[in-house]
C-alpha cells in the first residue's frame, strides 16, 4: 500500500513497524494531459476507463546477460512494458508520473527504488486481463502479454533464490534487488514477499487468460507458476499445519510473509489457474492450505470486536487494515473452486456483518488498531471490500451483499469524507487517497489506478449495482463506532494518566497515546457522547504481560452507567489473561471486551471500579443499531444490528419507504415492505437493513 503523501505501509513486516510517508522526488518524467477527477462529472454508460493506467506505461528494455532473469521470447522482443509507481499531479491538472525515492543518479534516471515495481506490474496485469476476458479490448490483451512478460523478467529462474521476484527495476531495465530505503526482504528476491504472491496473482490469471488465446505463452506462464509454487513449498507451505502464539492466540504458521492479506493475493491467482487447469494437484494444494490459513484468521462476531472480520496479519490479534483486504474475495473465489462452504462461511462473516458496521463507521479505514486509527481511506482499501462483497454476492446469491457493494462503491463518486468524486470516468483519472480530516491527496499512481480499475470493471459487470453507486454521491451521516478516552475521564483513587513514548506498541495503538494505570479502588468515570442512542461499551485494557513499559493487570474490572442519577451495572472485564507475546512484536494486548448490558439512550457516563491492576485505555461505544445514510439523485439508508437479538428503530428517512431486511449472511428476510415516515422497524441480529424511498 504505497502512495506519496499518505500514510504508507508495504506489506505485513512494514506493515507493523508503524506508519511511515512515502518520500518520493518530485523531478518530471513525462507530463500528460489528463485532468483530476472532475467534482460532478457526468456518469458515462461505461465506468471502466484504462486511458490514465496506459499513460502510466512504459517501454522496459529487457537486459540481456543478467544472472537468473529471461522471459517469454526476450530474445525475439527485447522490450516489455511496466506502469510508472507514480503520477504527480501538476498545477494545471496533468500529471508527471514520478519512480520510487529521491532520485540517486540524474544522468541516467536512476531512483533510490526504481521506475517499477513488482507490485504494481502484478496487478495492472490483472487489470488489463479482466478488461480483455470482459470487453474484449485487443489493446488489453497486448499490454496483459507485456506486463506479464515484464513481470515474469522480474522472477528469479534459477539458483538458490528460483521463483522469488526482484521488486524495483529502473528506467533503462536494471534491476534493483536492495532499494533505499530497505524493505524485507532484502535483497527482494532472497525470500517469499507480498510482490511474489501479487506475481502468483497475475500468473493465474495469465494462464486462464492465454490458455487458449496463446497456448504457448500460456504453458510458459504455467512454468513460471510452478517455479513459484515450488519456492513457496519451500517456505511458508513448508509450515502447513503448524501453528504459532500471538499475544495467547493460535495462529497459522503458513502464510506467505504471515499476511493473509498477501497470502489471499496469491489466493486469487491459484483459484483462477486452478480453474483452467483442474488437474494440477499441486496448484490445487497450495489453494487449499493457504485458503484455510486465511480462513483460521476469522475473529469476534456479532458485538464481539473485531466483529467477525478476517485478520489480515497473523502476528497480532487487535490490528486490522483495509489496504491488501482481499481476504473475502479470495475465500469466495476458493471456494467455490474447492468446493468448500466453510470457506464461504467465513468471507460471508466478514462481509455481512463486519462490513456493514465498517461501512456505518465511516468506511474503510487503514488502520482500527484497535480502535480506528488512521483514518486514511484509499482505493485499494475500498476495492477489496468491494470486490469481496460482489464475489460473494454473486457466489450466495445474498442481495445484502450486493446493497453493500452498492454503498461501498460510492466512495469513487463522492459519498466519502472529503465530499467529492474521487475517480473521473471521463479520463480514468483518480485521486491516491483521502485523509481521516477530508484532506484529498490529488496524485493518482499505479496502485490507486489499478484497485480504481478493477472497482470499475467490477461494477461494469454488475450493473444494478454501478447505478446504485453512481447515484449516492454524499454522505448525511455515519452513525457508527465512536470511542471515549480513559485519560479524559474522572479519576479517583490510586490511579494515574501514562503517556508511553510512542502511541503504536508494534501491533497496536494506544488510543489517544495515553492511557490510565489504575489500582484497587480507584474509579475511572468516561463521559459518554451528547445524544448517543442504546450503546454497547467494549472497553479496552491492555491485558498481555508486563513489558514496553506496561505493568502486568491483575484482577477485574466492574462497569456501571450512570442512567437518571442511578448507578446501571453493566458487567465485568479482565484485567488480565493468559497471553504470551510468542510472534507478537509486543507483550501490549489491547483487545477490546464487550460488556454484556446494554447502555440506553442518556446515560451520561460509565464508571470502572477496578480491583487488581489494570492499563485501561479507553471503551469503544458502539449503537445496537448504526445508521449511515448517503444520498444524490437516490438515497439509502443502512442500520446495523451489533447484538444478537432482534432490534427496534425508528426511521429517520421521510416516507413513503421501501425497508428491505438481511440476515446476518446478507440474505433477505422476506419480502420487502413499505413504511411511513417515523415507522419502527425490526432489524433481524447481527443482520442490517436498507430504506430507500419508495
Amino acid at each position: 500500500m504505497r502512495n506519496r503523501t499518505t500514510f504508507s505501509m508495504r506489506g505485513a513486516a512494514a506493515a507493523l513497524a508503524g506508519l511511515a510517508l512515502v518520500l518520493g522526488s518530485t523531478l518530471p518524467a513525462q507530463a500528460a494531459s489528463l485532468s483530476a477527477p472532475a467534482a460532478a462529472a457526468p456518469v458515462p454508460a461505461e465506468l471502466t476507463n484504462l486511458s490514465h493506467l496506459d499513460f502510466l506505461l512504459d517501454d522496459v528494455p529487457l537486459l540481456s546477460g543478467v544472472p537468473g532473469h529471461t522471459t517469454y521470447r526476450a530474445a525475439q522482443e527485447p522490450t516489455a512494458r511496466a506502469p510508472w509507481v507514480y503520477a504527480d499531479r501538476q498545477p494545471d491538472g496533468s500529471f508527471h508520473r514520478v519512480g520510487g525515492g529521491p532520485v540517486t543518479d540524474p544522468a541516467r534516471g536512476w531512483y533510490a527504488q526504481g521506475a517499477y515495481d513488482a507490485d504494481d506490474i502484478s496487478r495492472a496485469a490483472v487489470v488489463y486481463l479482466r478488461d480483455w476476458k470482459q470487453n474484449g479490448t485487443a489493446s488489453s490483451r497486448t499490454n496483459a502479454y507485456e506486463l506479464l512478460r515484464s513481470l515474469t523478467y522480474l522472477q528469479t529462474a534459477d539458483g538458490p533464490n528460483a521463483g522469488n521476484v526482484v521488486l524495483w527495476q529502473q528506467h533503462d531495465g536494471t534491476l534493483n534487488p536492495s532499494a533505499i530505503p530497505k524493505e524485507l526482504p532484502d535483497p527482494s528476491d532472497s525470500a517469499e514477499s507480498f510482490w511474489l504472491a501479487r506475481t502468483v496473482w497475475a500468473l493465474g490469471e495469465g494462464y486462464a487468460g492465454f490458455r487458449s488465446a496463446d497456448p504457448a505463452f500460456a504453458s510458459f506462464l504455467a512454468d513460471r507458476m510452478h517455479l513459484a509454487v515450488a519456492t513457496l513449498q519451500r517456505q511458508s507451505l513448508s509450515k502447513y499445519g503448524q501453528t504459532a502464539i500471538a499475544n495467547g492466540v493460535s495462529v497459522p504458521a503458513w502464510l506467505i510473509v504471515g499476511s493473509a492479506g498477501a497470502t489471499a493475493e496469491a489466493v486469487l491467482g491459484l483459484s483462477a489457474y486452478a480453474n483452467a487447469a483442474p488437474g494440477d494437484d499441486a496448484v490445487k494444494t497450495a489453494l487449499a492450505r493457504y485458503s484455510e490459513g486465511i480462513a483460521d484468521l476469522s475473529s469476534g462476531g456479532v458485538g464481539q470486536w473485531p466483529f467477525g472480520a478476517l485478520l489480515p496479519e497473523a502476528n497480532s490479534p487487535t490490528f486490522w487494515h483495509a489496504w491488501a483486504g482481499m481476504q473475502p474475495a479470495a475465500l469466495t473465489a476458493a471456494a467455490s473452486t474447492l468446493h468448500d462452504s466453510s470457506l464461504q462461511q467465513k468471507a460471508t462473516a466478514d462481509l455481512a456483518v463486519f462490513t456493514a458496521q465498517l461501512l456505518a463507521s465511516g468506511g474503510p479505514d487503514n488502520g482500527w488498531t484497535p480502535t480506528p486509527a488512521d483514518r486514511t481511506q484509499i482505493a485499494y482499501g475500498v476495492d477489496s471490500r468491494l470486490e469481496g462483497l460482489i464475489a460473494a454476492s454473486d457466489a450466495t446469491g445474498a442481495g445484502g451483499l450486493a446493497a453493500l457493494a452498492g454503498a461501498q462503491a460510492a466512495w469513487y463518486f463522492g459519498a466519502n469524507r472529503a465530499g467529492v468524486a474521487a475517480y473521473d470516468p471521463s479520463t480514468g483519472v483518480c485521486i491516491d487517497g483521502i485523509a481521516g480530516d477530508g484532506t484529498v491527496n490529488h496524485n493518482c499512481g499505479a496502485e490507486s489506478t489499478i484497485h480504481t480499475e478493477l472497482s470499475m470493471l467490477a461494477l461494469d459487470a454488475h450493473p444494478a449495482i454501478a447505478r446504485a453507486a453512481t447515484s449516492l454521491t454524499r454522505t448525511v451521516a455515519a452513525d457508527g463506532l465512536t470511542v471515549a478516552e480513559a485519560e479524559t475521564g474522572t479519576l479517583a483513587g490510586p490511579a494515574i494518566v501514562r503517556t508511553p513514548a510512542s502511541a503504536w506498541t508494534g501491533s497496536a495503538n494506544w488510543s489517544g497515546g495515553a492511557y490510565v494505570e489504575a489500582q484497587t479502588g480507584s474509579t475511572v468515570t468516561i463521559a459518554l457522547p451528547a445524544g448517543h442512542p442504546d450503546v454497547r461499551i467494549l472497553p479496552i485494557a491492555d491485558l498481555g504481560p508486563a513489558g514496553d513499559g506496561t505493568v502486568a493487570g491483575s484482577g477485574t474490572t466492574t462497569w456501571t452507567a450512570a442512567v437518571g442519577g442511578r448507578e446501571v451495572p453493566l458487567g465485568s472485564t479482565d484485567n488480565a489473561r493468559n497471553a504470551p507475546q510468542g510472534i507478537a512484536p509486543t507483550p501490549v494486548l489491547l483487545l477490546p471486551q464487550t460488556l454484556s448490558a446494554i447502555v440506553p439512550a442518556g446515560a451520561t457516563s460509565v464508571t470502572a471500579r477496578v480491583s487488581g491492576t489494570v492499563s485501561l485505555d479507553a471503551v469503544i461505544v458502539q449503537p445496537v443499531v448504526s445508521h449511515l445514510a448517503l444520498a444524490g439523485t437516490a438515497s439509502l439508508d443502512l442500520y446495523v444490528n451489533s447484538t444478537d437479538q432482534t432490534a427496534k428503530q425508528k426511521l429517520r428517512a421521510a416516507g413513503p419507504v421501501t425497508v428491505t431486511s438481511y440476515d446476518s449472511s446478507g440474505r433477505q428476510t422476506g419480502p420487502a415492505r413499505t413504511a411511513g415516515a417515523g415507522a419502527e422497524i425490526r432489524i433481524q441480529p447481527g443482520g442490517f437493513a436498507t430504506v430507500v424511498p419508495r
